[in-house]
C-alpha cells in the first residue's frame, strides 16, 4: 500500500469519524515512526510508535482495537491509539464484573442534574447529589478530576449505565472502623493518633477514625497555658489511653504518660547513701516531705530524724528550713524516695 494520501478523499471518508470512537482494525505498514493500521476497507489511520510497549514485536497483519485521538495529523492521517483501546475495554470488562454493593474508584469527569458523572470503558457512572457526602458541596464542580471511592446501588446492563454512593461506601467503612475499634481499645494501649482541633482545655485527637480527647493535664508535666505549645493541628503523635467509656463512646488519651517526669529523671540521678541539700516543703505527723535542690523529692521519716522518740518532727525541722539529708532508698516507678537527716542537720 502506498504511503502517499490523497487529502481531499481523506477529508470526506473520515467525515463521520469522531474522537474517542473505537474499531477493531489490521497493522498494513509498519514504519520507524510508527504504523499505519487499516480500519475497514479504505481507511487507513496512524499509531505512533510511542503507543506500544513492545514495537518490535509489533508485525504486519497483527489486529486489534483502536481509539481516534485526532481526526488528521500532518499526512492528513487520522491518529490512533492501541493503549486507549486496551485501557477502555479493560475497564469496561472490570464495569461488567461490578454487582450490587461492589465497591470501586472513579475520577469525576463532570457534574450532571445535581450529581457526579465519569465513565468506566464503556460504562456512564452517576452519582447523585444526595449520594455524594452526607453534607452534598455548594459548589460540586470543584470535585471535577478528583478520584473518590464508591458503592454500587443500581447496574443498567443494557444501557451500560452505574449508579453509585460515595456517602453509603464512607458510612459503611466509618461503622467497620468503629466496630474494629470498640473491640480492640484497652486502657493503656498505646495508639497513634492525629490532632483534628486544639481547645483552650484540650484537644480531639481522630485515633483510627475515631474522635478520643486529650487533656490539657494529660499533654506535658510542665505546666502550659495552651496545648498549642506542645502539640499542632493535623499533627499525629504517639498516645497512651487512660480511660474508656464503652457506653457512652468516649476515650482520654494522655500524651504525658509516655514522657518521662522531669520527678523520675530527678530520683534517677540520686545514688542511694548519698548527701543532697533540700527544703522542708511540707511538715506531716510522722515526718516531712523534703524537696532536693535537683527537684527530687522524699519523706524524711521522724525514726530517720532523731533517736529520741519523745520528739515531734517540728521540734527537729522547721517549714522553709534548709537541711542535709541521706538518701536511704528510691523507686523510679513509684517515684518514691526516703531520706534521714544527716548529723550535721541534726546537731543545727
Amino acid at each position: 500500500m502506498s504511503e502517499n494520501f490523497n487529502l481531499e478523499t481523506i477529508d470526506r471518508t473520515f467525515t463521520n469519524y469522531k474522537k474517542g470512537q473505537m474499531f477493531d482494525g489490521v497493522v498494513v505498514i509498519k514504519r520507524q515512526d510508527g504504523v499505519i493500521f487499516n480500519i475497514g476497507g479504505k481507511n487507513d489511520a496512524f499509531i505512533p510508535r510511542d503507543d506500544f510497549d513492545d514495537y518490535e514485536s509489533l508485525k504486519i497483519g497483527d489486529r486489534f482495537k483502536v481509539i481516534i485521538t485526532n481526526k488528521k495529523n500532518e499526512e492528513g492521517m487520522i491518529e490512533v491509539s492501541k493503549r486507549l483501546a486496551d485501557d477502555k475495554t479493560l475497564a469496561t470488562q472490570n464495569a461488567q464484573k461490578l454487582k450490587l454493593g461492589s465497591n470501586f474508584s472513579f475520577v469525576v469527569t463532570g457534574n450532571q442534574n445535581g450529581g457526579l458523572v465519569s465513565k468506566m470503558g464503556e460504562y456512564e457512572i452517576f452519582i447523585p447529589a444526595d449520594e455524594i457526602f452526607a453534607t452534598t458541596p455548594r459548589d460540586i464542580r470543584k470535585l471535577v478530576g478528583k478520584q473518590f471511592d464508591a458503592t454500587v446501588t443500581e447496574i443498567n446492563r443494557d444501557e451500560k449505565r452505574i449508579i453509585a454512593s460515595i456517602k453509603l461506601l464512607a458510612t459503611q467503612i466509618q461503622e467497620r472502623n468503629e466496630n474494629l475499634f470498640w473491640n480492640s481499645i484497652f486502657i493503656n494501649k498505646i495508639v497513634k493518633g492525629k490532632v483534628k482541633k486544639i481547645l483552650p482545655y484540650g484537644a480531639f485527637v481522630e485515633v483510627d477514625g475515631i474522635d478520643c480527647f486529650l487533656h490539657i493535664s494529660n499533654i506535658s508535666h510542665k505546666r502550659i497555658e495552651n496545648p498549642g505549645e506542645v502539640i499542632k493541628e493535623g499533627e499525629e503523635y504517639t498516645f497512651k489511653v487512660i480511660e474508656l467509656d464503652r457506653t457512652n463512646k468516649k476515650v482520654a488519651l494522655s500524651l504525658k504518660a509516655l514522657q518521662e517526669s522531669p520527678k523520675t529523671i530527678a530520683i534517677r540521678e540520686l545514688e542511694v547513701g548519698g548527701t543532697y541539700s533540700g527544703t522542708v516543703v511540707k511538715i506531716l505527723k510522722f515526718g516531712a516531705i523534703i524537696k532536693l535542690d535537683n527537684g527530687a523529692s522524699g519523706l524524711l521519716h521522724i525514726s530517720n530524724a532523731t533517736e529520741d522518740k519523745q520528739k515531734q518532727i517540728y521540734e527537729i525541722v522547721k517549714l522553709d528550713q534548709k537541711v542535709e539529708v541521706i538518701v536511704l532508698d528510691k523507686d523510679e516507678t513509684e517515684e518514691r524516695v526516703s531520706f534521714a537527716l544527716a548529723e550535721q542537720s541534726k546537731s543545727t
